[in-house]
Parts: C-alpha cells; sequence; structure tokens
C-alpha cells in the first residue's frame, strides 16, 4: 500500500500489530440506530451506494473494485498490489501527481488497499470538492498512463515495501503469508500477496493495461459516497461523471472454495532478525455467507480481542507464556466483514524464550476447549458482544470508515444496508454457538502452526524444539 503524510495503511498496517496496541471501544449508540443507505446501479454496472450524514461539511468516498490476490494470474503474484500503485500514477486527463494534488490542496486526504477479494480507494475531503473529485475518480477508471517509466517507478517502490515490511523486518509478515501459504491448499488462496521479485520485474506495460481493462471496469466496482449530500443529488452527480464510461468483460471467477484441512500443519523457522520467538496460529473457516460467520466472529474476539480476552488474560497474564497477542477472523488483512473467499481465524504472539510454541498452542487448545464445552458466563458473552457492537459503530460514525464498510457490503452480499443488521446478530450468539464453532473450526485437525524463532549466534548451539 502507499505511505503518505505519515500514514501507512494496507500491508503496513498489518506489521503495526508487534505493538500490542488495541483501540479503546467507544460508547454504544442507542438500541435501533440505523445507518441509511441508498443503492442504485447505472446502466453500465456500477452500483452506487449513498449513506446521507449532515453532521459536519464532509464527506467520505470509497471504490471498491473486485479484484485483489486471489484473481491475480500465476506468474503474477503482486499484480493487484502493483496495479493499486498505478492507479495514482496519473491519465492522459490528468498528469502524475494531479490526483493527490487536487485533493490535499483542497484539505482532503486519499489513500488505497489491496486485499485478497478487493482493491479499494478512499477519499476523505469537504463536500465543496465532491465534483472535483468524482470527476478524478472517472478520469482513472476510464484509462491511465501505462508509461514504461511509470511501471518501473512503481515496480520499485513496491519491491522497497517489501525490503521494509518481509525480508529487513523483524517477523516479517509471518503471521500472514507464511501461515495462509502453509494453510490454504489452492494457489489462489495460498500465495504471497506481496509477489516475488521476478514476478514484478517481469510485468510489462501491456500486462498492466490488460489487467486494467479486465477488472476496473464500472461493472466490477461499487462507489460508495457518505456525508453531507442527498443521495439524489450524488446519484445525479456520479451519473454525470461516471455514467458514459462504458461496461468491461470480466475474466471468470475461481473457484477458491477449501474444505476445513485434515492433519495439522506444522512450520519451523528462524529469523535472524528476532530477538524473542514468535508463534502464528491459524485455522481455516470457509467462504463468507455460512450461519457461523457471526458465531466465529465472537468467538475469535472473544478469544484474543484485547486485554480482557480470554488468551491475554490466561497467557499473558495468568500463566505468563507470551508478550502479548493480537488475531482475529481475517486478520491482520482486515476483519469479519470485510472478506468473500476463504480465510483464517489467526492468532499471533510473541513468547518467552524460556518456553515453547508446542506449550503456548497447548494452553490455547485449553481455553479453546473450555469454549467447546460450554464454559462461557454470560457476562463474557454479553461483554464481548458489547464490545464489538461498539466497535462497529465508531466506525460507521466515520464517514470515509463508513463508505468502506458499505461498499464491502454492497460488493460482497449485495446489500449495503446489511451492515444494519449486524448488531442483530452479534446479540443473537449464545454460548450454544459459540461451543459449536469452536468444535468445528478450531479443531487441532484444522490446525496450522508456524514457529519462528531468533537465528543461532555463530558459535551458540541451536535452540531445542520445545519442551
Amino acid at each position: 500500500m502507499r505511505s503518505r503524510s505519515g500514514r501507512i495503511r494496507g500491508f503496513g498496517a498489518a506489521v503495526a500489530v508487534l505493538s500490542f496496541a488495541l483501540p479503546a471501544a467507544a460508547a454504544p449508540k442507542s438500541a435501533g440506530w440505523q445507518v441509511p443507505t441508498s443503492v442504485k446501479k447505472l446502466s453500465n454496472g456500477l452500483t452506487v451506494v449513498v449513506s446521507e450524514d449532515r453532521s459536519s461539511p464532509t464527506f467520505g468516498l470509497c471504490v471498491a473494485y473486485r479484484i485483489g490476490f486471489r484473481l491475480e494470474p500465476k506468474g503474477r503474484t503482486g499484480f493487484a498490489h502493483l496495479f493499486e500503485h498505478m492507479m495514482f500514477q496519473g491519465t492522459p486527463n490528468a498528469p502524475k501527481g494531479t490526483y493527490d494534488r487536487v485533493i490535499e490542496g483542497g484539505g482532503g486526504i486519499n489513500n488505497g488497499s489491496t486485499r485478497y477479494d478487493y482493491t479499494n480507494y478512499i477519499v476523505s475531503a469537504p463536500v465543496s470538492a465532491l465534483d472535483a473529485i468524482l470527476w478524478l475518480e472517472a478520469d482513472r477508471m476510464k484509462m491511465l498512463d501505462f508509461s514504461e517509466k511509470n511501471l518501473q517507478n512503481q515496480k520499485d517502490v513496491v519491491k522497497e515495501e517489501i525490503r521494509v515490511n518481509v525480508k529487513n523486518r523483524p517477523y516479517g509478515l509471518f503471521f500472514w503469508t507464511d501461515v495462509a501459504g502453509a494453510a490454504f491448499t489452492k494457489w489462489e488462496n495460498a500465495h504471497d500477496g506481496y509477489g516475488s521479485f521476478a514476478d514484478l520485474d517481469a510485468a510489462s506495460s501491456a500486462d498492466v493495461k490488460t489487467f486494467f481493462e479486465s477488472f476496473y471496469g464500472p461493472n466490477n466496482a461499487v462507489l460508495a459516497i457518505v456525508g453531507d449530500v442527498t443521495a439524489e443529488e450524488a446519484f445525479a452527480k456520479v451519473e454525470k461523471y461516471f455514467g458514459s464510461i462504458p461496461a468491461r468483460a470480466t475474466p471468470p471467477k475461481p473457484d477458491v472454495d477449501e474444505e476445513p484441512n485434515s492433519k495439522e500443519r506444522l512450520v519451523e523457522q528462524t529469523d535472524p532478525l528476532a530477538n524473542v520467538p514468535a508463534v502464528a496460529v491459524g485455522w481455516k473457516l470457509p467462504s463468507r455467507g455460512t450461519p457461523d460467520d457471526v458465531p466465529v466472529a465472537v468467538l475469535a474476539d472473544l478469544l484474543a480481542g484485547g486485554e480482557a480476552s480470554r488468551l491475554y488474560q490466561g497467557l499473558v497474564k495468568g500463566k505468563e507464556l507470551l508478550l502479548g497477542i493480537e488475531g482475529g477472523v481475517n486478520w491482520p488483512l482486515g476483519d469479519p466483514w470485510t472478506y468473500e473467499g476463504p480465510t483464517l481465524l489467526t492468532l499471533f504472539g510473541l513468547y518467552k524464550p524460556d518456553t515453547s510454541a508446542k506449550a503456548v498452542v497447548a494452553a490455547i487448545d485449553e481455553e479453546i476447549a473450555k469454549v467447546a464445552r460450554g464454559d462461557v458466563g454470560a457476562a463474557e458473552l454479553e461483554r464481548t458482544k458489547t464490545k464489538m457492537v461498539s466497535d462497529l459503530y465508531a466506525q460507521l460514525e466515520m464517514p470515509m470508515d463508513r463508505a468502506v464498510a458499505l461498499s464491502l457490503a454492497q460488493l460482497f452480499t449485495g446489500d449495503a444496508a446489511s451492515v444494519n443488521e449486524v448488531p442483530r446478530k452479534l446479540s443473537a450468539v449464545t454460548r450454544a454457538d459459540l461451543a459449536r464453532v469452536a468444535s468445528t473450526y478450531l479443531a487441532a485437525r484444522n490446525r496450522t502452526v508456524v514457529d519462528r524463532r531468533p537465528a543461532p549466534q555463530k558459535d551458540e548451539p541451536p535452540a531445542e524444539a520445545g519442551k
């Protein structure tokens, strides 16, 4: 992802988990609070979602395209991410730098991110800039500057991201890339979304143009606008700027569904940059859309959703096996509501040198077994669900974050208003639901463990495998 004005989004955000900083929950909204949504599909297939919010003279905008790591061609790993960078390199009508200059010069911010199932572009600005920004977004949906110069520049930028975030950083992003690579079987789900240097170097401007024409048509996108504008006004503006862009044929989606694993997968690694050992554990989850989606999300939060969670209290404070713990559904690339294909419930922690990954996993198993037996108190369950609802409302209050949530809900479920159903679904989760999903998905046979230990120093004997 792009790093701009001191902000790091996308892949860079995943690295920040090493601090084990956790967001504070906001105060819950009143019961029955609803996000207003209006949806319209243009004749070219572009779906538009509008949510009016008069709290300030600003707006948030998100354009989400159905293209992520899973749809990358073989031999072109990292291509979706590379292309995200290319979207900021100018067009025949708006040369490189115009997009950022117009938005930031008008008091706005912008960025983009790439994930398994989507790439999105986000903007927040005063509402007076809405027309200009819609023109810019429509202009780069029509055509980009595919010059070799721009392409080579962004190849270099992406490779530097890989060096900084993966190759030259303690632990890299192994809790994402290595866990997913070991847990999943199909190439679409298992390959490294950052991409190899060889694949990036092999990409040509013709490849980039073909990728653009395949995935960046209006019929493969959702545009969400949240802020100080009526639905009628927003629809008219979008029609004005986007209505003439022709629809484009998109490649057929590959079959990415996978069954749970039938045998535990173990990976041992060494890290020359690490000072203490780390372990990441992932359990495979099905594609979104099952009745278990929400109970699994609650289970993940109960286990690892902050300092009040079971694993933090049990393994960090209690047994003192870990220095900290992070994790969740679709972590660290999103949350339980921002994926479509199969994903993982992943946990990551730095463990103390006098223990072992085996001991940590055994302690995690103990807590999972308690949940599977129904050993979850009513107060504990209500606290977890209240926290999750509060976090959701805090997200939906911010125009830009709401635009992201609505665009992805529309993209993945066909119903932007489904965000309003999440609190009710969370409230309905029972201890029996948690017991069922813990037994079904968090079984040892469906588990992938990556143990990453500091590389032995010269003249130092290798560490024993475990206790």
